[in-house]
């Protein structure tokens, strides 16, 4: 798996549980998907992505969205 797919597997899941923490725990939780999204809207401008960063450094294969 490349690194794009692992970034985007890894923030698809992270919000979906800070969905279930805010509907179960506190919506406060709802910052942390906010955060998430806008990390995803900026890398997609940018190209820049510290989890990208950090994957290639630990060896990730590259992938198109970050190379």
């Amino acid at each position: 798996m490349g690194i794009d797919r692992i970034v985007m597997a890894f923030a698809g899941s992270v919000i979906l549980v800070s969905l279930l923490a805010a509907q179960f725990l506190d919506p406060n939780w709802l910052w942390l998907t906010a955060f998430v999204g806008a990390n995803l809207l900026q890398a997609a401008f940018t190209r820049f992505c510290p989890l990208a960063l950090l994957l290639r450094r630990f060896g990730a294969r590259p992938g198109a969205a970050f190379e």
